[in-house]
């Protein structure tokens, strides 16, 4: 993987981030290669070792077909186990922190529908916050656009799918 300062990368339980360039870090004797990703929203770096890279889940933005695949997913029937809620969140976590924006369509979808609703629990809202502003930040970097156009795209392909 060919990492280089200024590309849009996805750490999975972080989100959409910027690779500020390669440095070498010199820990007991040893040094060790690691990329250097900001991610602004948090202000947050994060150092991840060059050879830990794919296995840390870090990767380049979704291609084009990848992410109009979870918007499509939007469009499909909300699919609600019948499990308890805590069993449910964890899941739901799990997808979004993935990092696969297929997994986290899912989650936006599956929990739209009580989006605003006075039946929606606080926790059931922070998720569906959680994954739309995950895949907003994804869709937003990868169409050069801002979260609001980003969230916008995401709810429009929501209401044409339950329309």
């Amino acid at each position: 993987m060919g990492f280089k300062a200024g590309d849009h990368v996805v750490y999975p339980t972080h989100g959409v981030g910027t690779v500020q360039g390669i440095e070498t870090m010199h820990a007991a004797g040893y040094a060790l290669q690691v990329i250097v990703v900001t991610f602004d929203e948090n202000r947050m770096t994060l150092r991840v070792p060059v050879g830990k890279a794919a296995s840390s889940g870090l990767r380049m933005l979704a291609s084009t077909e990848a992410m109009q695949e979870a918007l499509d997913t939007l469009k499909g029937r909300a699919r609600i186990k019948r499990t308890m809620w805590s069993r449910r969140a964890q899941e739901y976590e799990a997808k979004i922190n993935s990092g696969d924006p297929v997994a986290i369509a899912e989650v936006v979808r599956d929990l739209h529908r009580n989006a605003g609703q006075p039946d929606q629990s606080f926790s059931e809202r922070q998720i569906y916050e959680q994954a739309l502003d995950r895949l907003a930040t994804e869709v937003a970097a990868i169409d050069r656009n801002d979260k609001v156009a980003a969230t916008e795209k995401i709810l429009q392909h929501l209401k044409s799918g339950t329309g």
